[in-house]
């Protein structure tokens, strides 16, 4: 798993040559499966990348947008953008034109890559966006509006390839596109390498010492998702297959026909995996329920996977029988979720970062494992707490160049001594291992400064089965002595068996008397003051992290 560092191109060579006609990418669609070798994909990279610098007269610096779910021609992209010498900026197809325009107006791109699903949108884009000087799109012909598919360029494919420094940005990840000037984190080549020697050797732990098969489940412009789900399995020489489909009786269906080994996923993904599994048990005979319970209190005395693999061998069977675990990132895992996996065979390895760091600073291994935990930090990292505000401020060689167009915020990102301000209350104990309590932002200050974690309410009030969701808040009040002084919110989504059940009265009484019952556990001041009933599922973004503005926005509403 060595790298020869600091050259991505070379690396790009590598790959393509030790793993050749091994499956690189693949994705299922109505006609069945479409995969890549490492080869094809090299291929179809060189020729976009041809096209790039023969016809459409890219400069090296020059910015690539890909606007597009995830495919295997989402790789094609950003393998030809690196050998034109570019720059590459995924966008996320849930944002609106609006929120696209600003973000495109912000790195003005020359080209974009889009898949037919959003042609129109980068149409219109183009329209406002004078940088764009072309449209290609990723799926196969025939294409609309007469724009050329990447299948149908000239077949060239030798050009030289554009060397770049490795202090050059690789990728700007936009991670808010809604005010006028949006947040584009600069990720250069040297960060990537980085994060890919580090990845290597938390891998190297637990995964075996040979290309694998990967399910991809998140967005690729996300940095998750291409820094580990995409770039660490690509210079590991696995195949990468992705879906269509987030149900998880389709990804189980996917897992058993590609002998899938190992996820990148988000804690809510695997709560919705859970629940499947528990649901399937809850059918079945009362024996085969009993047993299912006893087993699952038994196993956690034991400390071997393959004999807990052999107790739940059905289940793993669904799974198609191969698969190892996942890396778990993005939101903080509920801790019954990951025992709950741990104890019927299948590891979950929780993780943290933030796009500032490219974007994983810490994992779980298996030398140094601890659920409650995010893990030791990544061996190129350096931490430490700010001792007044219990903040985590981190140091390393995958820390960010910077934001975009945007010095100021750059600045404000770091302390003067070059600690980057993660803006997460965390500790880093004996075991070396780092602890995430809060968020700074999120915490609610009481008019008699007494501080409260809305993480700390939450993990109490998410115990209980009357509720889908739970999100806690603090919420200015505007009337009384009290006015300006924050006061804790909770707002509650019902689990879906209670909405079936009761009508919204009943559910309303329900659940706020459940919230006050568990609330008890809670020192006084930390509890609830205003218990807020939603019917709706709460807005979240791409990686299933609850949008607290705009909880908090229809709660003040």
């Amino acid at each position: 798993m060595g790298l020869r560092k600091h050259n991505v191109l070379t690396l790009l060579e590598d790959r393509t040559n030790n793993y050749s006609e091994r499956v690189a990418l693949g994705i299922k669609n109505q006609l069945g499966w479409r995969e890549f070798t490492y080869k094809g994909l090299s291929l179809l990279s060189k020729k976009v990348a041809c096209y790039l610098m023969d016809e459409v007269g890219v400069q090296k610096g020059d910015s690539l947008a890909i606007l597009s779910e995830s495919k295997p021609e989402f790789g094609v992209a950003v393998f030809a953008s690196i050998i034109s010498g570019l720059t590459t900026v995924p966008l996320d197809v849930k944002l609106t034109k609006y929120e696209l325009r600003n973000i495109l107006a912000d790195c003005e791109p020359k080209v974009m890559l889009v898949s037919m699903a959003n042609v129109k949108k980068a149409i219109e884009l183009q329209k406002e966006i004078p940088s764009i000087k072309e449209i290609l799109v990723m799926d196969e012909p025939p294409c609309t509006a007469g724009l050329k598919s990447i299948y149908e360029l000239p077949n060239e494919y030798e050009h030289k390839w554009v060397m770049r420094s490795s202090k050059a940005t690789a990728f700007i990840i936009y991670t808010s596109g809604t005010t006028g000037s949006p947040k584009g984190v600069e990720i250069t080549f040297s960060n990537m390498f980085a994060q890919l020697d580090d990845l290597s050797e938390a891998f190297g732990s637990f995964l075996p010492n040979r290309p694998i098969n990967i399910l991809s489940i998140l967005p690729m412009n996300h940095l998750f998702e291409m820094t580990v789900g995409f770039s660490t399995f690509m210079n590991f020489g696995s195949s990468i297959y992705y879906t269509q489909s987030l149900k998880p009786k389709d990804i189980l269906s996917l897992m058993r026909e590609k002998r899938i080994e190992f996820m990148i996923v988000v804690p809510a993904f695997l709560k919705l995996l859970k629940t499947a599994i528990e649901n399937d048990i809850a059918s079945k005979p009362k024996p085969i329920r009993t047993a299912f319970k006893t087993m699952l209190a038994i196993a956690k005395f034991i400390p071997f996977d393959s004999v807990k693999k052999l107790m739940f061998k059905r289940i793993h069977a669904k799974f198609g029988g191969c698969f190892l675990g996942c890396m778990s990132g993005g939101a903080p895992l509920d801790l019954a979720v990951g025992e709950f996996f741990n104890r019927i065979g299948i590891k979950v390895y929780q993780g943290y970062g933030l796009s500032e760091v490219s974007p994983v600073a810490s994992v779980n291994t298996k030398k140094s494992y601890d659920l409650a935990s995010v893990g030791p930090l990544l061996k190129s990292f350096q931490a430490k707490i700010d001792e007044n505000t219990g903040e985590l401020l981190l140091k390393g060689p995958a820390v960010m160049k910077g934001y975009h167009n945007q010095p100021e915020l750059t600045a404000a990102a770091f302390t003067e001594d070059g600690w980057l301000h993660t803006g997460d209350i965390a500790e880093i104990r004996r075991n070396g291992h780092l602890y995430i309590t809060g968020r700074i932002k999120n915490l609610i200050v009481l008019s008699g400064g007494k501080k409260v974690f809305p993480e700390e309410v939450e993990a109490v009030l998410e115990k209980s089965p009357y509720f889908n969701e739970v999100c806690v808040l603090g919420v200015s009040r505007t009337f009384g002595a009290k006015d300006g002084t924050e006061e804790v919110v909770a707002v509650v989504v019902p689990s879906d068996e209670i909405a079936q059940k009761y009508d919204k009265d009943t559910i309303e009484k329900l659940l706020r008397d459940e919230v006050k019952r568990l609330s008890l556990q809670l020192t006084q001041y930390k509890r609830p003051v205003n218990i807020v009933v939603s019917h709706e599922p709460l807005p979240r973004t791409a990686t299933r992290k609850v949008k607290r503005k705009e909880v908090k926005e229809l709660v003040t509403a």
